[in-house]
């Protein structure tokens, strides 16, 4: 291990790609820090404390901790995803950008080019939203979260965070060009893991003073080791279809003859569709809590974090991002056109036609695994933690909990930092960072960091 840090030091491209991105996630941390003028800290960090359980919490998590600051990048990056989400809806339903998605590097830059400026919409309508609803927070206390309501502070806290939000969406595109890695997933890895150092004090404190049993507390750490070595396993997973290619004769040279195989991963779609899944299911509850109607704050409490309509929401949009992100970036029948022209066939399987259907049909079925696996991933450690409220069921919710054993409502009663959403993001990026790593140290005739084997990508 040690000499493949040297190596990646020997290597001036490498060591100036990792600095460089490195750099970016400093300056990203560093606005993270920055306050929005007109916000009372205090007051904001009584609210935050409230909500820490709740879904605004586990966006602070995603933002860095930048939301309990009002930082100028509380937005975060999720104004881009969101922004993606709609643009890939669009390629489906609309031939504009059908068209463009299939016109290679030019259309990708078209595409890239109207998700910025979706980015910039999306946070000016959340900025707006939020500029509006804080200004009539308070503390349980009696403190105003604005001192200085107005339409000064309205116009102040829209350009800061819809400037802010734009800023942390060049980061990320600079990081991905210029760097290593995927610049916004790296940037939703950093916001994540800044808090793991102060959580594990945290923790050892609360087991010093009593609050937390230690056995509790280790029985956890190691339930969630395993789980870290099931999302590796999972994520190097492959399903290998056998090809053959005919020999051909290209003027004096037999080309072709040889035998190899079309890897279909388990989880072709990676953490994307975890991310695109939380930043969904996290609309309804904060657009019913922006307005004061009662129906309104009914739906917002039934689907707020931790629920068993919000489980339920986020295991089915789970499910439907993979099927549709898969759609979207592996395309069947492109795989057998382009296996027929070169002469490959699968075994047993007509080329053509009846070879897209048979890797569609496989692929299907992958997928199938893959998405039970994240939202498997995603929120089975949640439940462990918080446990399984069937009172917010709807009709038969107080009927249910009357029967179901406390250990499955209550769960094991303790706020751990890391969730199931939280650590499948850490750990997917966190392993196509260090393939990249070791692709770019293999390409270069250096030994990588495993030397016995290859970590290959997820996607």
């Amino acid at each position: 291990m040690i000499e493949s840090f040297r190596n990646i030091l020997a290597i001036p491209d490498l060591r100036k790609r990792l600095m460089f991105a490195f750099a970016l996630l400093a300056v990203f941390r560093v606005g993270c820090n920055i306050p929005t003028p007109g916000v009372n800290p205090d007051a904001l960090f009584e609210i935050m404390e409230q909500a820490r359980n709740t879904i605004f919490g586990m966006f602070n998590t995603f933002t860095g901790g930048s939301l309990e600051k009002a930082a100028v990048f509380s937005l975060g990056i999720m104004p881009y995803i969101t922004s993606s989400i709609i643009l890939q809806l669009l390629t489906v339903v609309w031939p504009y950008l059908e068209k463009l998605s299939k016109e290679g590097e030019l259309g990708r830059r078209k595409i890239t080019q109207y998700t910025r400026y979706g980015t910039l919409v999306v946070s000016f309508i959340q900025s707006t939203a939020i500029s509006f609803s804080v200004e009539s927070f308070q503390t349980p206390g009696g403190l105003d979260l604005v001192p200085n309501p107005g339409w000064t502070f309205r116009l102040v806290t829209i350009l800061t965070l819809t400037t802010g939000c734009a800023f942390v969406m060049w980061l990320g595109e600079q990081i991905s060009e210029r760097g290593i890695g995927n610049g916004i997933s790296l940037i939703i890895f950093a916001g994540i893991v800044i808090g793991l150092p102060g959580a594990i004090s945290g923790t050892i404190a609360q087991v010093q003073s009593g609050n937390l049993n230690a056995i509790a507390v280790i029985l956890l750490v190691g339930f969630m080791l395993v789980v870290t070595a099931f999302i590796v396993f999972m994520e190097r997973s492959q399903r290998r279809i056998p090809v053959q290619y005919a020999k051909r004769v290209v003027g004096r040279k037999v080309m072709g003859g040889q035998n190899t195989y079309l890897p279909l991963r388990v989880n072709t779609g990676g953490v994307i569709p975890v991310i695109f899944a939380s930043s969904v299911v996290m609309v309804p509850p904060t657009i019913a809590g922006l307005f004061q109607a009662e129906w309104l704050q009914s739906v917002a409490d039934a689907v707020s974090w931790g629920q068993p309509i919000y489980y339920l929401l986020y295991v089915g949009a789970i499910v439907f991002f993979c099927y549709f992100y898969v759609s979207i970036i592996f395309n069947p029948q492109d795989t057998a056109e382009n296996m027929r022209k070169y002469g490959g066939f699968i075994p047993g399987i007509r080329s053509g036609r009846r070879t897209a259907e048979y890797i569609d049909r496989i692929l299907t079925r992958l997928t199938l695994i893959g998405s039970l696996y994240l939202a498997g991933v995603s929120v089975i450690p949640e439940l462990l933690l918080r446990g399984f409220k069937v009172e917010g069921l709807p009709f038969i919710g107080d009927w249910l909990d009357s029967f179901v054993p406390a250990f499955i409502t209550q769960g094991m009663g303790i706020n751990f930092y890391f969730g199931g959403t939280s650590l499948l993001i850490v750990v997917g990026v966190a392993m196509d960072f260090v393939q990249q790593v070791e692709s770019q140290l293999v390409m270069r005739n250096y030994d990588g960091f495993l030397k016995k084997g290859r970590i290959r990508g997820r996607r």
